[in-house]
């Protein structure tokens, strides 16, 4: 379920504050293969357990946050370091 264009344009990181944007196909079948070899971490250091179907990644590409059912989750701890997605 998309997320709708009004919705997007007010969220931002709740830790910095920074706007965020939708990920696109390949940052998610980045994180998904992350995912699937048990290599993504939540800010809180748990596991991401369940692949992404979409996402959301601040503008300054550090911090993405998932959205499950159509609803994103902008919590800090449950941020996911964008860093991870890098090597």
């Amino acid at each position: 379920m998309p997320i709708s264009r009004d919705l997007l344009e007010i969220l931002c990181c709740p830790k910095t504050k920074v706007p965020v944007g939708m990920m696109s196909a390949d940052q998610i079948a980045a994180a998904n293969a992350r995912v699937a070899d048990k290599q993504l971490h939540y800010v809180d250091s748990s596991a991401v357990d369940q692949p992404l179907q979409e996402g959301l990644i601040t503008e300054d590409g550090q911090t993405i946050y998932r959205i499950d059912d159509g609803i994103p989750v902008m919590l800090i701890d449950k941020g996911i370091p964008a860093n991870q997605l890098e090597g």
